[in-house]
């Protein structure tokens, strides 16, 4: 029997199918819920205390599941951590280490992130998104439409 067979067969508490189709239902908080797992189960040692370090997993975590994802997305006013999107949905993620989700969607208001997708057609989903360094993993988050 392949390997691949074997693996496929094992149930992972990430749920790769149910991550992506949160996703692509818009349900921010199903796959945030399914990332702090994910980083719960990720050992300490290979956690970092940098803000880049948790932008580049998220980076690649959407990547690899086949989801069209920007980082480091330049506007005319700034630089949007992370922008996902999707065939209905256009997220647009910012990211504090030790700060405040709070602080995170209020840095993507002020600086206008959205409007570079206002005439898009899909829907604008705002997500500012905490990571604490003392626990490893995302803290908490704020979504507006």
């Amino acid at each position: 029997m392949p390997f691949y067979t074997n693996v496929n067969a094992v149930k992972s508490s990430f749920e790769i199918s149910r991550f992506v189709q949160s996703v692509e239902r818009g349900d921010v908080d199903a796959f945030l819920e399914r990332l702090q797992s994910f980083f719960a189960d990720t050992p300490y040692e290979l956690a970092r205390d940098l803000e880049l370090h948790y932008q580049n997993v998220l980076f690649i975590v959407f990547r690899l599941v086949g989801l069209y994802t920007q980082v480091e997305y330049h506007t005319n006013r700034g630089r949007i951590d992370l922008v996902l999107k999707t065939d209905r949905y256009i997220y647009i993620m910012e990211f504090k280490l030790d700060g405040t989700a709070d602080e995170a969607l209020r840095q993507i208001e002020e600086n206008g992130y959205a409007e570079p997708f206002a005439h898009d057609g899909r829907q604008v989903i705002k997500v500012g998104v905490n990571f604490s360094s003392s626990v490893r993993n995302i803290e908490r988050w704020v979504v507006a439409g």
